[in-house]
């Protein structure tokens, strides 16, 4: 197959965890991958280590804690003049240790700007790249998670996500505001509300959209990856019992490599071509699982916020 033929997909978060696997998984597919990451010499030498082939992917540096570089991402990717197929919103921080909230550039709390404003214009921008692209069937996927759902056990554990009535996003989410609900910072509190507006923003591109575009925008929790280098910024010892805990006792531990293909499966898959869909494989993980379109939480389904989340998030970024 030509390079120009392939297929091609941007996926952010590359350097490891699930969106290397996930772009490894497309690679062996015969797609192109676009990988965005903050590190490019770790995501090139990531990329040989697990044998994605030189002529199926290029290295994009972008960084999630900011929306200039994410408007700069977009300028360099035009700049390869390849026809999008997909994309795939990956990357997140998770710093459940912080005592006082880090702050973006533009003055916002790092873990939301990096999992949800950024991803958020990301999709915004791109569409008009969707738009101009010929290729058929295309996709934007963005990653969930179990915690961002109290209704699943996985989402039971305090604190759970609540994002009010967005006073903290109609304040401009600046200093001394950090959270979108406008209350006290709360690291791990934060991660969920970010994860709980990635399904929203999935679920309004949807609705807005699909119709217009045949885009088809779906999300996927794709199991619990326990050793994921997400966890590099939680104790030692829990990045050490966490993986054999859900290995031995929850059941619901998934690797890396299988995380990715499932990622890549809802990139391209006939199967998956379900717009405004959030896909999952179950808490229990068993051998041959089968994926399943599930219910998201409470606020996730709530059209009303979603509207108002779309419409604060559009002036953060600067897209109002």
């Amino acid at each position: 197959m030509e390079q120009q033929q392939k297929p091609t997909v941007v996926i952010t978060g590359t350097s490891s965890g699930v969106g290397l696997y996930a772009s490894k998984a497309l690679a062996d597919r015969g797609w192109y991958v676009v990988m965005g990451c903050r590190n490019l010499e770790k995501t090139e030498k990531a990329a040989q280590s697990v044998g994605i082939p030189k002529d199926s992917y290029t290295v994009l540096p972008v960084d999630l804690g900011s929306l200039q570089s994410v408007r700069m991402f977009v300028t360099n990717f035009r700049a390869l003049q390849r026809p999008i197929r997909a994309l795939v919103c990956n990357a997140a921080i998770y710093m459940p240790l912080l005592k006082e909230p880090l702050r973006s550039p533009e003055g916002y709390e790092l873990t939301m700007t990096t999992n949800h404003l950024s991803h958020f214009l990301l999709c915004n921008i791109m569409l008009a790249d969707f738009e101009k692209s010929s290729e058929p069937d295309k996709r934007m996927v963005i990653l969930g998670t179990v915690t961002h759902n109290p209704d699943e056990l996985g989402g039971k554990i305090p604190p759970r996500p609540d994002l009010g009535n967005l006073d903290g996003f109609a304040k401009g989410f600046q200093e001394p505001v950090s959270m979108i609900d406008g209350k006290a910072f709360e690291p791990v509190k934060a991660y969920k509300d970010s994860k709980v507006c990635n399904v929203l923003t999935m679920r309004e591109l949807h609705r807005r959209y699909h119709d217009s575009t045949d885009i088809t925008f779906s999300s996927l929790y794709p199991g619990c990856v326990a050793d994921t280098p997400l966890f590099r910024n939680h104790y030692p010892l829990f990045q050490k019992l966490f993986p054999w805990f859900q290995k031995n006792i929850t059941g619901g531990y998934v690797s890396q490599e299988l995380a990715g293909e499932r990622v890549a499966a809802v990139v391209a898959d006939p199967d998956f071509k379900q717009s405004g869909t959030y896909w999952s494989w179950g808490n229990r993980q068993k051998k041959g699982r089968q994926s399943f379109a599930q219910k998201v939480s409470p606020q996730a389904r709530d059209d009303a916020k979603g509207e108002q989340m779309w419409d604060l998030s559009l002036q953060l970024v600067g897209l109002a």
